[in-house]
Protein backbone atom coordinates (compact mmCIF):
# COMPACT_ATOMS: atom_id res chain seq x y z
CA UNK A 1 0.00 0.00 0.00
CA UNK A 2 1.16 3.89 -0.80
CA UNK A 3 0.27 6.84 0.70
CA UNK A 4 0.33 9.54 -2.10
CA UNK A 5 0.54 12.88 -2.02
CA UNK A 6 -0.89 14.31 -4.69
CA UNK A 7 1.54 17.68 -5.23
CA UNK A 8 5.14 16.86 -5.77
CA UNK A 9 8.00 17.63 -7.40
CA UNK A 10 8.86 16.00 -10.96
CA UNK A 11 6.32 13.35 -11.42
CA UNK A 12 3.29 14.35 -9.47
CA UNK A 13 0.89 11.92 -7.38
CA UNK A 14 -1.75 11.22 -9.83
CA UNK A 15 0.72 10.59 -12.59
CA UNK A 16 2.45 8.13 -9.93
CA UNK A 17 -0.78 6.92 -8.53
CA UNK A 18 -1.62 5.77 -13.09
CA UNK A 19 1.75 3.85 -13.01
CA UNK A 20 1.53 2.29 -9.88
CA UNK A 21 -2.27 1.06 -9.96
CA UNK A 22 -3.41 2.46 -12.80
CA UNK A 23 -5.39 0.46 -15.63
CA UNK A 24 -3.60 -1.63 -17.08
CA UNK A 25 -1.41 -2.47 -14.08
CA UNK A 26 -0.07 -6.10 -14.25
CA UNK A 27 0.31 -6.11 -10.12
CA UNK A 28 -1.52 -2.69 -9.39
CA UNK A 29 -0.44 -1.74 -5.40
CA UNK A 30 -3.64 -0.15 -3.50
CA UNK A 31 -2.88 3.77 -3.50
CA UNK A 32 -4.60 6.04 -0.78
CA UNK A 33 -4.56 9.82 -1.97
CA UNK A 34 -3.43 12.29 0.81
CA UNK A 35 -3.50 16.09 0.07
CA UNK A 36 -3.90 19.67 1.62
CA UNK A 37 -6.20 20.65 -1.53
CA UNK A 38 -9.57 19.65 -1.51
CA UNK A 39 -10.26 20.06 -4.97
CA UNK A 40 -12.36 17.59 -6.89
CA UNK A 41 -10.29 17.75 -9.72
CA UNK A 42 -7.46 15.81 -7.55
CA UNK A 43 -10.50 13.51 -6.07
CA UNK A 44 -11.64 12.88 -10.08
CA UNK A 45 -8.10 12.31 -11.26
CA UNK A 46 -7.33 10.03 -8.62
CA UNK A 47 -9.84 7.71 -8.79
CA UNK A 48 -9.36 7.60 -12.43
CA UNK A 49 -6.05 6.71 -12.12
CA UNK A 50 -6.43 3.86 -9.93
CA UNK A 51 -6.49 5.42 -6.11
CA UNK A 52 -8.62 3.30 -3.74
CA UNK A 53 -8.61 6.17 -1.52
CA UNK A 54 -8.90 10.05 -1.18
CA UNK A 55 -7.61 11.67 2.19
CA UNK A 56 -6.89 15.26 3.45
CA UNK A 57 -4.00 15.64 5.79
CA UNK A 58 -5.92 18.07 7.80
CA UNK A 59 -8.25 14.66 8.68
CA UNK A 60 -7.99 13.04 12.11
CA UNK A 61 -5.11 10.47 12.54
CA UNK A 62 -7.97 7.92 13.62
CA UNK A 63 -9.79 8.79 10.33
CA UNK A 64 -6.06 8.68 8.40
CA UNK A 65 -5.64 5.08 10.45
CA UNK A 66 -9.35 3.87 9.92
CA UNK A 67 -8.93 4.87 5.98
CA UNK A 68 -5.71 3.40 5.26
CA UNK A 69 -6.81 -0.39 7.28
CA UNK A 70 -10.40 -0.12 5.10
CA UNK A 71 -8.40 0.40 1.56
CA UNK A 72 -6.42 -2.49 2.66
CA UNK A 73 -9.12 -4.95 3.43
CA UNK A 74 -10.07 -4.00 -0.08
CA UNK A 75 -12.48 -1.11 0.64
CA UNK A 76 -12.59 2.13 -1.26
CA UNK A 77 -13.04 5.48 1.26
CA UNK A 78 -13.34 8.95 0.08
CA UNK A 79 -13.04 11.96 3.40
CA UNK A 80 -16.42 12.21 4.45
CA UNK A 81 -16.63 16.45 3.51
CA UNK A 82 -15.23 14.81 0.15
CA UNK A 83 -18.14 12.15 -0.23
CA UNK A 84 -20.77 14.59 0.67
CA UNK A 85 -20.09 17.09 -2.31
CA UNK A 86 -20.06 14.80 -4.98
CA UNK A 87 -23.14 12.92 -3.68
CA UNK A 88 -24.55 16.53 -3.32
CA UNK A 89 -23.32 16.91 -6.67
CA UNK A 90 -24.73 13.61 -8.12
CA UNK A 91 -28.17 14.00 -6.92
CA UNK A 92 -28.37 17.44 -8.57
CA UNK A 93 -27.00 15.84 -11.80
CA UNK A 94 -29.25 13.26 -11.88
CA UNK A 95 -32.76 14.59 -10.95
CA UNK A 96 -35.43 12.12 -9.57
CA UNK A 97 -37.67 11.92 -12.71
CA UNK A 98 -41.20 11.14 -11.59
CA UNK A 99 -42.25 8.18 -13.09
CA UNK A 100 -45.77 9.55 -15.11
CA UNK A 101 -42.79 12.38 -16.62
CA UNK A 102 -40.42 10.01 -17.46
CA UNK A 103 -42.68 8.05 -19.17
CA UNK A 104 -44.28 10.93 -21.13
CA UNK A 105 -40.18 11.83 -22.07
CA UNK A 106 -40.08 8.42 -23.42
CA UNK A 107 -42.59 9.47 -26.21
CA UNK A 108 -39.98 12.25 -27.68
CA UNK A 109 -38.25 11.95 -30.60
CA UNK A 110 -34.44 12.20 -30.78
CA UNK A 111 -35.24 15.54 -32.50
CA UNK A 112 -38.24 16.48 -29.85
CA UNK A 113 -35.73 16.09 -26.95
CA UNK A 114 -32.91 18.40 -28.87
CA UNK A 115 -35.61 20.99 -28.80
CA UNK A 116 -37.02 20.83 -25.61
CA UNK A 117 -33.43 21.42 -24.58
CA UNK A 118 -33.09 24.49 -26.61
CA UNK A 119 -36.82 25.81 -25.19
CA UNK A 120 -35.28 25.19 -21.65
CA UNK A 121 -32.50 27.68 -22.68
CA UNK A 122 -34.54 30.27 -23.43
CA UNK A 123 -34.17 29.94 -27.22
CA UNK A 124 -36.75 31.10 -29.66
CA UNK A 125 -38.35 28.97 -32.57
CA UNK A 126 -35.76 31.36 -35.18
CA UNK A 127 -32.69 30.74 -32.76
CA UNK A 128 -33.67 26.80 -32.14
CA UNK A 129 -34.30 26.84 -36.38
CA UNK A 130 -30.88 28.05 -37.10
CA UNK A 131 -29.12 25.92 -34.29
CA UNK A 132 -30.82 22.99 -35.80
CA UNK A 133 -30.57 23.66 -39.20
CA UNK A 134 -34.50 23.81 -39.78
CA UNK A 135 -37.13 25.67 -40.84
CA UNK A 136 -39.18 27.77 -38.29
CA UNK A 137 -42.52 26.36 -39.27
CA UNK A 138 -40.31 22.65 -38.43
CA UNK A 139 -39.41 24.11 -35.09
CA UNK A 140 -43.17 25.73 -34.51
CA UNK A 141 -44.43 21.60 -35.44
CA UNK A 142 -41.89 20.00 -32.74
CA UNK A 143 -43.15 22.87 -30.23
CA UNK A 144 -46.47 21.96 -31.06
CA UNK A 145 -46.24 18.17 -30.76
CA UNK A 146 -43.98 18.76 -26.75
CA UNK A 147 -46.82 20.82 -25.82
CA UNK A 148 -48.75 17.65 -26.87
CA UNK A 149 -47.24 14.91 -25.79
CA UNK A 150 -46.13 16.65 -22.46
CA UNK A 151 -49.72 18.18 -21.49
CA UNK A 152 -48.13 21.66 -21.46
CA UNK A 153 -49.67 24.73 -21.91
CA UNK A 154 -46.95 27.34 -23.03
CA UNK A 155 -43.27 27.01 -23.33
CA UNK A 156 -42.92 28.53 -19.62
CA UNK A 157 -44.48 25.36 -18.83
CA UNK A 158 -42.14 23.67 -21.29
CA UNK A 159 -38.97 25.52 -19.94
CA UNK A 160 -39.83 24.27 -16.31
CA UNK A 161 -40.52 20.60 -17.35
CA UNK A 162 -36.96 20.32 -19.11
CA UNK A 163 -35.87 21.83 -15.72
CA UNK A 164 -37.36 19.31 -13.39
CA UNK A 165 -36.48 16.29 -15.78
CA UNK A 166 -33.01 17.00 -16.01
CA UNK A 167 -33.12 17.78 -19.79
CA UNK A 168 -31.30 21.39 -19.16
CA UNK A 169 -29.45 22.21 -16.02
CA UNK A 170 -28.54 25.13 -14.34
CA UNK A 171 -25.47 26.89 -15.49
CA UNK A 172 -25.51 24.73 -18.53
CA UNK A 173 -24.36 26.84 -21.63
Amino acid sequence: MVLMDIRMPGMDGIEATEHLAGPGVAHPVKVVALTTFDLDEYVVSALRAGASGFLLKDAPALLLLDGIRAVAGGDALLAPNITRRLLERFVAAHPLVPADMASALATLTPRELQVLGLVGRGLSNDEIAQQLYLGETTVKSHVSSLLSKLGRRDRVQLVVLAYEAGVVRPGAG
